[in-house]
């Protein structure tokens, strides 16, 4: 099987592997305890802690580490909305953010909250300018992710904070998709708190973090919550954290490489594309190269998948925790894309590992589905 879908999650990294079982073997002790063996565990703890704060280019006090971004968005929202600024009850976010931001958005509107769901450019950007018209003296929260997961468009996050620290408005970022591919550490400033997956980057499932500025007198979801300085329950995953912070050292030291590997590997997607007007791929103003949204042209993408998947071709249809799901995608719909047009996307990401070879074969496949008979209009 020729794996194509690594924006849905990573093999983990040999070295990250090593150092999780080493580390789950020599430093098993509950960080919280005050024995030695617990000490041992806490002085591992800070210490990743510290070099995960270097490498995001934040103040190690403002890390948190979590389950995973689904976790850390939730927190780091709530971290956010617990210590907001006014009695506003306004957020804005995008129309198409990961399934976790909308899933805590619908949430909070039963709590109260309104929330504007802003579209994107037809090339896949956030609109600065509709996104101030948005702002109301209520607002209180904005929360836009870095990368989108299913085109690769890299949001302004700068400009975007610029506008918002202007109006005194806190600004969450979701920056699952961008860490490990992109330096976080030159943008980290303008927000006020991110999000992070380990498996994104080549280390262990189940373990992330969560960003919230220091100078935020937050209030933690759960009362009673100790571990984390309160910000969330649970045992510390010592061996998870150990291991993602290996990963991310890695994956930060190789950015200017992998960044000409996907090119290299972007462009083969796109000479083939030109051959075929079945076949759209959506470009952005400005775009992760690793990551390619497409759709052939009377094809839903469910099928495509499932082809691609008998053809040996590890594909998605967009956002794995909406897998399985027949909806359109929502960022093809935030796009302006009819219900029809949206349910035909696919994506395709690539890794470290790949290589031409795997996307010519790939490009193969897809540019012969989209030009039989049996499928085009």
């Amino acid at each position: 099987m020729i794996y194509l879908d690594y924006a849905a999650t990573c093999p983990l990294d040999a070295d990250a592997g090593k150092t999780y079982i080493q580390a789950a073997t020599d430093y098993f002790g509950n960080s919280s305890s005050l024995h030695n063996s617990g000490g041992k565990a806490a002085d591992l703890l800070e210490s990743c802690r510290q070099e995960m704060a270097d490498l995001l280019g934040v103040v190690k006090a403002g890390i948190y580490f979590t389950s995973g971004g689904t976790e850390s968005n939730f927190l780091a929202i709530h971290a956010l909305l617990s210590a907001k600024k006014s009695a506003g009850n306004h957020i804005i976010t995008t129309e198409s953010e990961h399934s976790s931001i909308h899933g805590t958005m619908k949430w909070l509107e039963e709590k109260g909250y309104e929330v504007t769901y802003l579209p994107l450019t037809s090339k896949g950007m956030v609109d600065v300018a509709l996104l101030e018209a948005a702002i109301r003296p209520e607002t209180v929260l904005v929360s836009i992710q870095h990368v989108n997961a299913e085109i690769g468009s890299i949001q302004p996050i700068e400009m975007i904070g610029r506008v918002l620290k202007e109006k005194d408005i806190y600004f969450h970022s979701d920056m699952v998709q961008s860490f490990g591919k992109l330096d976080i550490s030159s943008i980290s400033y303008a927000v006020d708190a991110f999000s992070i997956s380990g498996h994104k980057f080549y280390g262990p499932k189940g373990i992330g973090l969560a960003y919230v500025s220091p100078k935020i007198p937050w209030t933690g979801f759960l009362p009673g919550t100790t571990h984390e300085k309160g910000f969330r329950p649970g045992t510390v995953n010592i061996a998870g954290i150990a291991g993602m912070t290996v990963a991310a050292q890695k994956s930060v030291r190789t950015l200017a490489e992998d960044a000409i590997h996907y090119q290299d590997l972007r462009k083969i997607v796109m000479e083939q594309a030109k051959l075929t007007d079945k076949l759209t791929v959506f470009q952005c103003e400005n775009q992760l190269a690793s990551i390619i949204g497409m759709r052939i042209h009377g094809l839903e993408g469910q099928m495509t998948m499932l082809e691609c998947n008998r053809s040996g071709f590890a594909i998605s249809t967009g956002s794995a925790c909406q897998t399985g799901q027949q909806a359109p995608s929502k960022t093809m719909k935030a796009l302006g894309l009819c219900d029809g047009e949206a349910k035909e996307f696919i994506r395709i990401s690539f890794g470290k590992q790949t290589s031409t070879a795997e996307v010519e074969a790939f490009v193969e496949t897809v540019y012969t589905l989209a030009t039989s008979k049996t499928w085009s209009k």
